[in-house]
């Protein structure tokens, strides 16, 4: 009689090698799509999985057929890629967690256009050499911002550690107490400052700065005044601060430059859109900031992008340091945001972030009206609150709408939905799980529904 262990080796030695395998029929089309390399890869994978359950008391081997649908399974998961889309049903317009900014359709297709072949970078068509790298999208700056000069780099903390690094290294930088922001991912204006090569002067107390703590605060060391956007949080009650024109006009007195860091960079009248107060680049520019740097992928709509605006004078050393070209942006993203730009210029409408910030309660209401008839029987219209996110309007809650789902445990619910394709991420409401349409397109509302229906099944 055989033992346990015999059995077990008996079982294995009935598993087809991986060459036996290469030659079923099967094989010839994954080998097709999939190359030798990465098959036998999955085959041996598979294999080894089976060696497991055969020696954990599986009594016979899998034919081959099911080895091969299962080597199929791990090379169709493995080919995935781990970026995938998301349908946002949060309510959060500038969500980072799901990449910000959506594009517009112009930009996309210019994005992709420039993807997808050679393009004139750094050449000049008309003279046939070598040209400015990212001469479009600053004429655009400028043209926006009222701004003598413009620069474009990788992303906002790129911009001003830049701006900090060409305008202050080795002097001292002046900036309010309550001015001193963690800006995201743990990244704090004192680290940024030290990063830059130069010395943080904290001037004024948490609540009230005036123009005074900086005037007392001046020594043959400073070289900046520092003025930052309290983007993702407000103080209110007993406060006082020194606006950007006061600033400005201290440092000319004095011969130092003031940077203004706006954060989430605003080019739109945001009230017009019904929405609250956010400054804009151009009033920045207008109160005479010597440099403004801002975002491109918050409320400006575009790719990910640090963005500079200012004098001729303070861009100029910015252009000649060394630390630009290990910050730069690449073509892609070069063509997506002159896209944008041409779009706040001439049809801001078509900006997908301003468009959503732009949505009236009754146009809400309707779209939550058309994904609730989608989903059926116990899918409930609710009010609810969104928000800019992206550390833009903090205080101001949007008056939205969702669709509140019935039954199914709301944290059980929301991975099924997080583990479709596209994935679908919702927010939990009274305990229900709920999607916002504050930031889901008319277009993606049978997406949503075929996703419901999936999980509900």
């Amino acid at each position: 009689m055989q033992t346990e262990d015999e059995m077990v080796a008996a079982r294995l030695r009935r598993l087809p090698q991986v060459q036996r395998l290469l030659e079923e029929p099967q094989a010839g089309e994954l080998l097709g799509l999939f190359g030798r390399a990465a098959v036998v890869a999955a085959l041996r994978v598979t294999l080894d999985q089976s060696r497991v359950l055969l020696r954990d008391g599986l009594a016979e081997p899998p034919p081959p057929e099911r080895l091969l649908q299962s080597a199929r399974s791990w090379l169709v998961e493995r080919a995935r890629p781990t970026l995938r889309r998301v349908i946002n049903a949060t309510g959060i317009v500038l969500h980072t967690n799901l990449g910000r900014a959506p594009l517009a359709e112009e930009a996309v297709a210019a994005a992709g256009q420039a993807a997808a072949s050679y393009a004139n970078l750094e050449f000049d068509l008309v003279e046939g050499r070598r040209g400015a790298r990212a001469g479009g999208v600053e004429a655009l700056l400028c043209a926006l911002t009222g701004a003598e000069a413009a620069l474009a780099v990788n992303n906002g903390a790129a911009a001003i550690l830049l701006g900090l690094a060409a305008l202050a290294a080795g002097g001292d930088v002046l900036v309010s107490r309550g001015e001193l922001v963690e800006i995201g991912g743990g990244f704090r204006i004192p680290d940024v400052i030290r990063q830059g090569g130069a010395r943080l002067v904290e001037v004024g107390s948490t609540n009230k700065t005036r123009l005074a703590d900086y005037r007392a605060a001046i020594t043959p060391q400073t070289r900046a005044l520092l003025k930052v956007h309290q983007s993702n949080f407000r103080m209110v009650g007993f406060t006082a601060e020194a606006s950007i024109g006061e600033l400005a006009g201290l440092a000319r007195e004095c011969g130092l430059v003031v940077v203004a860091d706006l954060g989430s960079g605003n080019l739109a009248d945001l009230a017009g859109l019904g929405r609250g107060a956010e400054p804009t680049v151009q009033e920045a520019v207008a109160a005479r900031a010597d440099l403004v740097t801002f975002s491109g992928d918050k409320l400006l709509g575009g790719p990910q992008a640090g963005l500079l605006a200012g004098t001729r004078a303070a861009l100029e050393p910015i252009r000649r340091h060394p630390l630009l070209r290990a910050v730069r942006l690449d073509k892609m993203s070069l063509a997506a945001l002159e896209a944008t730009l041409i779009l706040h210029r001439d049809a801001p409408e078509r900006i997908p972030v301003l468009r959503m910030l732009g949505q009236s309660e009754g146009v809400l209401d309707g779209r939550a009206q058309r994904l609730a008839a989608r989903l059926g029987s116990g899918a409930a219209v609710i009010r609810t609150e969104g928000y800019a996110g992206g550390g833009a309007l903090p205080e101001e809650r949007i008056p939205s709408r969702a669709v509140a789902l019935p039954a199914v445990t709301a944290d059980q619910l929301a991975r099924r939905l997080r583990l479709q394709r596209p994935a679908v991420v919702g927010r939990i409401v009274d305990g229900r799980f709920a999607l916002d349409v504050l930031t889901i397109a008319e277009a993606e509302l049978d997406e949503v529904a075929a996703a419901v229906a999936a999980v509900s099944a």
